[in-house]
């Protein structure tokens, strides 16, 4: 596989979404951005804050959730970055907190930053890092959700899958996805 050429975190701007559950994709950019030394900068032409490391670029659409294909599609088309180059690290309901999946492709589970990605890049091709975060048990709940910081405990999972995401990166960075699937894909323990 090709290694990845665009790091994409989902989440909402602004600091009343800051510490939301639906942001753990801003949080993962934010520390590998750190880890990289790469800071990083609103670029209005890309609609996000983006940061570049030799042939990497990672992004933080500021476009809002639902509109985040924008941002992708912008980027990924002005320096011709292929769906199999790119992947995005979103929120997701199905997994418990502390749980991680890597995967390629596949549908969007009805998460609308997914849902304009697909859309915008006309394939579903892109490689897919999921952060769970749990379901709040009730279909009419979910917004409210994930618009709210998750529970201390649910934040310490959250955070040591961070760290396992971070510990993985060289592998990822690698394009060597079934190694990172193998560090990442392993059962999580309660604080």
């Amino acid at each position: 596989m090709p290694p990845p050429r665009l790091i994409v975190g989902l989440g909402n701007p602004g600091g009343q979404y800051e510490d939301n559950r639906h942001n753990v994709g801003f949080w993962f950019v934010d520390q590998l951005a750190a880890r990289l030394q790469a800071p990083l900068t609103a670029q209005g032409k890309f609609l996000g804050r983006v940061a570049r490391r030799g042939e990497l670029w990672l992004l933080q659409p500021m476009t809002y959730m639902n509109l985040s294909g924008q941002a992708v599609a912008a980027l990924a088309r002005f320096y011709k970055i292929a769906a199999d180059e790119t992947l995005v690290v979103h929120d997701d309901l199905d997994l418990e907190p502390g749980s991680i999946r890597l995967k390629q492709g596949g549908g969007n589970g009805g998460h609308n930053g997914l849902k304009d990605i697909q859309a915008r890049l006309a394939t579903a091709d892109f490689w897919r890092l999921r952060l769970g975060i749990g379901h709040p048990g009730e279909r009419a709940e979910v917004v409210s959700y994930v618009l709210k910081a998750p529970r201390r405990e649910e934040q310490e999972l959250i955070d040591r899958a961070l760290d396992r995401c971070l510990l993985a990166w060289p592998d990822l960075a690698a394009g060597d996805y079934a190694a990172a699937q193998r560090q990442l894909h392993v059962k999580t323990v309660s604080p």
